[in-house]
């Protein structure tokens, strides 16, 4: 496993970290518990030492599947744990919304411990920028968080270049969660520049695309209300179809070379 610089944190993370939103359930179809920890552990086993979840991967299952998983493992102190902050949901779990305020990070921070079983988190992010929300508010709830030992360092997901800034008047930021892949990298005009410039972290998600990097897809099948697929216009034609093609494109490349088109798509990643 290569190992690299994650900014200016100091910390030295695996070039390739683990996600862990199908260990929430929902959306994706969801894991078996067992299988979600046996993966957690196989991960470790091999290198990966920066994690990744979220509260609402599973309405903080994930976040319970992966403590247990750490806690077992008995390699917290070596390992990079990260997770979000700022989405709130209704108590049937049916409605999700921004929620950045200082009262939502304070309770969700405690949670989020509770639930990874530890007593710090490495890196905190911003799910997602709350305009309800003064993002000068969001950061001094941070950086107070941040003060008390209870997070090492602050990332944010899904801002734009504006929205960074403004944040950075007010305190650090270390680690920038965009999503870029060989056929969504809308974060080459702005946003790559920017944390380049700045030496932010970028911890990038969907490097597959939600699969349709894996070449798995023909590019005409159907699925079911719930799954998040069934919404996401990558999985409707004619994009769905012209994303497959282009899968298969990619797999002809990857196959020259003795590699799977998964695997050509997270080295391009890791290219830039």
């Amino acid at each position: 496993m290569d190992y690299r610089e994650l900014g200016r944190t100091g910390l030295k993370a695996s070039a390739i970290g683990l996600g862990t939103w199908v260990m929430g359930g929902s959306l994706w179809g969801g894991a078996e518990d067992r299988d979600s920890i046996a993966t957690i552990r196989r991960a470790i086993d091999l290198g990966i030492n920066l994690i990744d979840t979220a509260p609402i991967y599973g309405h903080g299952r994930s976040e319970e599947v992966v403590g247990q998983a750490i806690q077992e493992s008995g390699f917290r102190d070596t390992l990079i744990l990260a997770t979000k902050v700022g989405l709130n949901w209704d108590p049937d779990k049916t409605k999700v919304w921004q929620d950045s305020s200082r009262a939502r990070i304070t309770q969700e921070v405690e949670d989020s411990l509770r639930r990874l079983r530890t007593e710090y988190i490495d890196v905190y992010q911003v799910h997602w920028p709350d305009e309800g929300t003064p993002f000068e508010q969001t950061m001094e709830a941070l950086l107070e968080l941040q003060r008390k030992g209870k997070v090492r360092f602050i990332g944010l997901s899904n801002f734009s270049v504006p929205q960074l800034e403004r944040c950075l008047r007010v305190g650090a930021v270390h680690v920038m969660q965009p999503p870029y892949n060989l056929l969504e990298r809308g974060i080459e005009q702005d946003v790559l520049p920017f944390c380049k410039k700045h030496s932010l972290a970028t911890l990038i998600y969907g490097p597959m695309c939600r699969g349709l990097l894996t070449g798995k897809y023909r590019g005409d099948e159907t699925f079911k209300a719930g799954d998040i697929r069934f919404i996401d216009p990558k999985f409707q034609i004619p994009k769905f179809s012209q994303y497959a093609d282009c899968a298969r494109t990619l797999m002809q490349i990857a196959n020259r070379h003795g590699k799977s088109v998964g695997q050509l798509a997270i080295r391009w990643c890791l290219d830039q």
